[in-house]
């Protein structure tokens, strides 16, 4: 199961340079806080000409998501979990929410095409 680190400093930068016109159409900021020893902040931009994906905070994110690194990994294996994590507190939403139904979409483009 890849970490957090792995997608974000590796898979979804990968992706968005492969996928760039995928990226541009969620057309969005999004800025993950993901606490734990495998986790980390970055932003992800994909209003950007190319898309980018950096370590560091965003002051313009449209949609912060902050969830724990434990947590981050169960939703990857299982999307429908973020829910359920959202409405236990387990999983904040700040900003747009209709923008983190979309991660599905975001997180795919650093796993090959089916």
């Amino acid at each position: 199961m890849p970490t957090a680190k792995d997608i974000f400093d590796d898979m979804v930068p990968k992706g968005l340079a492969k996928w760039p016109e995928k990226a541009k159409e969620i057309n969005a900021i999004y800025c993950f806080k993901i606490t734990g020893d495998k986790g980390g902040t970055w932003t992800v931009d994909l209003t950007s000409d190319p898309p980018t994906c950096k370590p560091v905070e965003s002051t313009g994110a449209q949609c912060t998501i902050e969830v724990s690194d434990e947590n981050f990994e169960a939703m990857l294996g299982n999307p429908q979990l973020g829910m359920q994590l959202y409405f236990q507190g387990q999983l904040k939403v700040l900003g747009d929410p209709m923008l983190a139904t979309r991660l599905q979409q975001l997180l795919s483009l650093g796993a090959p095409p089916a």
